[in-house]
């Protein structure tokens, strides 16, 4: 598959590499907000089902099903790369159920500033040609800001 760059954010984190890459490995927690209802998501919100490895391997798959003003919305995903405590990458497979985006590659990367911090780089790539949706950068800002705050404790 062919993606074009879509989004990207970076912030500074006041943690270390080991810490911030554990958390952010637990897809149940990197999905938190998603399991709630939010206005992101209009009421809704998405459950995740996990195989054996909890998205915490390479082909590791992750179901996510959900439903926003009645619409039943489900996606799939496989982890495609993952270097602890550097980097993580995984990618839709098959076709998806969702709103404002269609097939994706999503990840992060994460560079040790020293013992107690970290910088964070999320990023977002779409399907290139035809694909439905975007993904804009006030979306990313968004998780990035979520993630930051939850991996602060706050």
């Amino acid at each position: 598959m062919t993606y074009a760059h879509t989004a990207q954010a970076i912030a500074d984190v006041a943690t270390s590499a080991d810490v911030l890459f554990d958390y952010l490995d637990d897809q149940a927690s990197l999905g938190s907000h998603m399991q709630k209802p939010s206005m992101m998501m209009l009421g809704g919100r998405m459950s995740y089902e996990f195989d054996e490895a909890r998205g915490r391997t390479v082909g590791s798959v992750i179901r996510m099903r959900g439903n926003i003003l009645g619409l039943v919305l489900s996606v799939e995903e496989v982890i495609t790369e993952r270097q602890p405590p550097r980097r993580k990458v995984w990618e839709t497979r098959g076709r998806s159920n969702l709103l404002a985006i269609g097939a994706y590659r999503m990840g992060f990367e994460i560079i040790a500033l020293g013992r107690a911090a970290s910088r964070l780089r999320i990023h977002r790539l779409r399907l290139s040609g035809g694909d439905r949706g975007k993904v804009s950068r006030p979306d990313v800002w968004s998780d990035l800001r979520a993630l930051v705050r939850e991996s602060n404790g706050q």
